[in-house]
């Protein structure tokens, strides 16, 4: 399969890229700058360099080429309100729009529990980003895309657990991003999976299982 990862270099994009490989899929990402790409290319993976914020659908749509798939991993992670709308719902909706003109219909979105940080006290800047992700799901549903969404709980560095909850509503916990991308390359795998928001967290079924129990 070939998959292209927006947001390669991220947490997330990163081990799922990785993942990918390992399953025989080629995959390829946009990245910021040369440097990465470079880093990329030494593990066999082929990059693109550009800026999500910056360039138009029709860039994108070169860039995405002929995939099978595409991932959008990019997060701004709650930073000031103009990049957190310019990456996590610009970015999306100029996706939508590129994946159209370039033909490619599977679109996997990786979003975020509407609960998470809400023990906390958040910022404005902090407020607008759950809110712009989920303006940023909306688009995705409404489009004509072969649309997966999936919103893991708190994100973490922890060891994998390769065990999970996940299901269309699962309480606020935290996840290793690690799990996170078997899900992904999971999620990626099972077409049969379509129009659907899922979200996730450490649990108790093995990643396989309980993307399975998930198919309609």
């Amino acid at each position: 399969m070939n998959v292209f990862i927006i947001g390669i270099t991220g947490g997330v994009g990163t081990l799922l890229a990785r993942t990918l490989r390992t399953r025989g899929d080629e995959v390829r990402g946009l990245v910021r700058r040369e440097p990465q790409r470079a880093v990329l290319a030494a593990e066999g993976i082929d990059a693109v360099v550009g800026d999500i914020a910056q360039m138009s659908a029709e860039q994108l749509a070169s860039a995405i080429g002929d995939a099978d798939v595409v991932v959008f991993a990019a997060g701004s992670n709650g930073g000031v309100a103009s990049a957190t709308r310019a990456v996590d719902l610009d970015g999306v909706t100029k996706t939508i729009e590129a994946m159209s003109g370039a033909g490619s219909k599977r679109a996997v979105l990786l979003s975020v529990l509407p609960e998470a940080w809400r023990e906390r006290d958040l910022t404005d800047d902090e407020e607008y980003y759950f809110a712009v992700k989920k303006q940023a799901d909306v688009a995705m549903t409404r489009s004509e895309l072969d649309w997966v969404i999936l919103r893991p709980s708190l994100l973490t560095d922890d060891a994998a657990n390769r065990r999970v909850a996940l299901g269309p509503a699962q309480v606020h916990g935290q996840i290793a991003r690690f799990d996170v991308a078997e899900t992904l390359g999971a999620l990626i795998h099972e077409p049969r999976i379509r129009r659907q928001i899922l979200e996730l967290d450490t649990g108790d079924v093995e990643i396989v299982e309980a993307v399975r129990r998930n198919v309609p």
